[in-house]
């Protein structure tokens, strides 16, 4: 933001030469960064940059090793466990952090309840809470339980949250990441009612088309260290993504190599119906990459839990490799040579309390077991392997992997799902929350993977991430199959005009290979 005179406003945070060690292990260095009144500063990088661990010092989370931070123009040592919120700094996290059981009211107002006469004043805070949302144009119920609620309204209750604390920096660590394009259009809106009050945003994401959209300027991270603080104005997504990794991405989705016409058929699923699922008919191929695509809620993960056996099928039919078959557990469908990658690493696919040996062997334990007991030679040797092949960065195997980056958990997590040596795969968000560097390594692999023959199922809600890997297209709508997709008419336009409707297919003779 700048001054009538065109002049930068001064700023409101800054970290001043910052640089930060764990122990003997560096992560930052020699940092320096700043937000002013009514800017959007984005901060990117690759897993692993250093973004994170800035934005912890930035709000008084950790502190710098060495540095300093100033706060309206003064040095200062910002206070930790939260309490720079009392200051006006407020971050969001990327996992919310809200109390499911509670109202919003009480969300907004935890640990600092309004009081009248030594007695919860309820009503108080209700008016408040309402307020605080009719400002930000948010219509949800200030008595309506947090668990009740979209992750969208979660998002707008976490920055009442912030308002109602009077907030002057507001930090958002990957806000978008499991929002639809209308409620990130609808948080944009949010951020710039913000904005225009003088609230200072700081604003991380792997989304360089929001980043090119929203923020004002934009600093890089590589490796821990600054790389550039630019306008967005004079930016690309391209500049920005080589800023990023160093190197060019014009080959970020390998080469499409198109799969034998007669290869043979290794899933068949007909007429499927399951909860979110109706009547659902498609082949796979050996070595081909389907894609799945249509807007959050059209039954895509749905159509995944239901082959692999994590919802019941109430008709339909699912043969592998010509025999059929009736999942009614993950164990199952890995002893059949299918294994399922989740879009929830963090929920449902990694033990993030433990270390990466565990996680990598936890549903192929037999495979590593010797006279009745488990061979820890055995697994150790599995994750030199996975290591190797998939580029997980750790400095040790026995680190926990919450430490680890976004991008080194899902590829660890493909890792753990090739442990099991599936002809098919059903990737769920593959790259959900990773920087572009690891999408890059992990779109080579999923290519790799098709031309040694692997049949893929990709489902994702980035549109060119099916149209840059997918060999044909499926696409979902309100629990059906819209339409399907190949060649030269995997293009955005044509997605979107099955996915919102706008085009159906019928009784396509596409629908199966």
């Amino acid at each position: 933001m700048t001054s009538a005179e065109g002049t930068p406003a001064p700023s409101i945070l800054s970290a001043n030469r910052v640089s930060k060690s764990f122990g003997e292990i560096p992560v930052l260095f020699s940092v320096d960064f700043d937000v002013r009144p009514g800017e959007v500063h984005a901060i990117i990088g690759e897993n692993g940059a250093g973004k994170s661990t800035l934005i912890k010092i930035l709000s008084g989370i950790e502190q710098p090793t060495s540095g300093s931070i100033s706060y309206d123009g003064r040095t200062t040592v910002l206070p930790p466990n939260g309490e720079a919120e009392a200051l006006g700094i407020v971050l969001i996290h990327q996992e919310l952090n809200l109390a499911e059981h509670l109202t919003v009211a009480d969300s907004i107002f935890l640990g600092r309840e309004m009081r009248k006469f030594g007695f919860l004043d309820l009503r108080q805070m209700r008016e408040k809470a309402r307020s605080v949302m009719d400002t930000l144009h948010v219509r949800v119920d200030p008595e309506a339980r947090i668990n009740m609620l979209s992750v969208a309204d979660k998002q707008m209750v976490e920055i009442a949250k912030a308002i109602s604390r009077d907030a002057r920096v507001l930090i958002m660590d990957e806000p978008t990441a499991v929002l639809s394009v209308s409620e990130t259009q609808t948080l944009f809106e949010q951020i710039r009612r913000l904005t225009a009050r003088g609230v200072a945003v700081i604003f991380i994401s792997h989304k360089l088309d929001e980043i090119m959209e929203l923020a004002d300027r934009v600093t890089v991270l590589r490796d821990g260290q600054l790389i550039a603080t630019v306008g967005t104005e004079a930016l690309t997504p391209d500049s920005i993504a080589q800023m990023m990794v160093g190197r060019e991405l014009s080959n970020l989705y390998p080469p499409k190599h198109e799969p034998d016409v007669d290869a043979p058929l290794v899933l068949s699923v007909r007429n499927l119906v399951a909860p979110g699922v109706k009547d659902i008919s498609f082949d796979l191929r050996r070595g081909e990459i389907l894609g799945f695509a249509g807007l959050i809620g059209s039954g895509r993960t749905a159509v995944a839990e239901a082959v692999v056996g994590l919802s019941h099928r109430v008709a339909g039919s699912v043969a592998v490799n010509g025999e059929a078959v009736n999942f009614t557990e993950v164990a199952q469908s890995v002893a059949a040579g299918l294994a399922y990658m989740t879009k929830d690493r963090k929920g449902r696919g990694l033990l993030l309390n433990v270390g990466l040996q565990p996680n990598l062997t936890l549903l192929t334990l037999k495979k590593h077991m010797r006279n009745g007991f488990l061979d820890g030679r055995s697994e150790a040797k599995a994750l030199e392997r996975a290591v190797r092949r998939f580029d997980i960065r750790a400095r040790d195997a026995s680190v926990r992997v919450g430490q680890l980056s976004g991008g080194n958990q899902q590829k660890l997590m493909l890792g753990k799902t090739m442990e099991s040596e599936p002809d098919i795969i059903i990737m769920d968000e593959p790259t959900r929350g990773i920087d572009v560097g690891t999408k890059q390594q992990i779109y080579h692999i999923i290519a790799a993977l098709a031309a040694e023959g692997k049949s893929i199922i990709v489902i994702s809600s980035e549109m060119q991430e099916v149209i840059g890997l997918s060999h044909r297209v499926v696409v979902m709508r309100e629990g059906r199959m819209a339409g399907v997709l190949e060649g030269a008419e995997i293009v955005e336009a044509e997605i979107m005009r099955y996915a919102a409707g706008i085009k159906q297919s019928g009784e396509d003779e596409r629908l199966s290979a």
